[in-house]
């Protein structure tokens, strides 16, 4: 599942590819616009995202 959000260092919308497959994750991706390290948590109930939040990574 494609998400949009705003990256929480540059601004800028980015997406990111979600598994649905799992219930509850939480991963670091870099941003593709500035590199910088997101941290991401998803959750999902029946397929459906349920929970989403990108953060920052404090260096």
């Amino acid at each position: 599942m494609e998400h949009f959000f705003q990256c929480p260092y540059c601004w800028e919308e980015i997406s990111m590819i979600l598994d649905a497959s799992v219930r509850e994750q939480t991963y670091i991706e870099d941003c593709e616009v500035c590199c910088n390290p997101i941290e991401l948590t998803a959750a999902f109930e029946e397929n459906e995202l349920t929970r989403f939040d990108s953060e920052s990574i404090e260096q």
